[in-house]
């Protein structure tokens, strides 16, 4: 059985849940145990957790990242991510990784952007499954009206991402 190692990571927006397999991050969620029960039972059967591992090199290097992100001292992450999921699910996050710092796309390009302009329920649905917060920008993905439409770590947190990668303040 591979092994999941998890810790948690203090943010600005709260703490967060980190998990790293022998590949990649794979998981980084905010501290909502019902997203984060959802996430480890998708992993469980395939998986084993290894809590608070403070050793791990790439939670080590997500951590640090992610400090350097909100300080504003880097808008990339260079980590190796682990995109555990289906195949359309990978295609969606894969896209959702094309998407630069502080540039938003609404669900409809999204959706074209991964080949089926159909899909706009899908690929929201997708990247609501996205287990890799941040990291994977979910968060950069707007209505196509430009208003703040849903987020998993909750919209004033999706605000608050928006607005830091934008660096003019309040825009929403």
């Amino acid at each position: 059985m591979r092994m999941i190692h998890t810790r948690s990571i203090q943010t600005p927006i709260g703490e967060m849940y980190a998990g790293a397999t022998e590949n990649g991050i794979c998981m980084l969620e905010y501290d909502d145990p019902t997203r984060i029960k959802k996430h480890k039972s998708a992993f469980s059967d395939n998986y084993e957790l290894r809590e608070a591992d403070p050793s791990n090199e790439l939670l080590t290097q997500l951590e640090k990242e992610l400090e350097a992100y909100f300080k504003m001292e880097s808008k990339t992450f260079d980590v190796a991510l682990d995109l555990i999921g289906t195949d359309f699910q990978q295609k969606v996050w894969t896209e959702l990784l094309n998407i630069p710092f502080g540039v938003t796309r609404s669900y409809l390009d999204q959706s074209k952007s991964v080949g089926d302009v159909n899909a706009i329920r899908a690929v929201a649905n997708a990247n609501g499954q996205n287990r890799i917060s941040i990291v994977v920008p979910c968060h950069r993905v707007i209505g196509s009206n430009g208003s703040l439409t849903g987020y998993g770590g909750k919209l004033w947190r999706k605000k608050f991402l928006l607005e830091l990668e934008s660096n003019q303040g309040s825009l929403f």
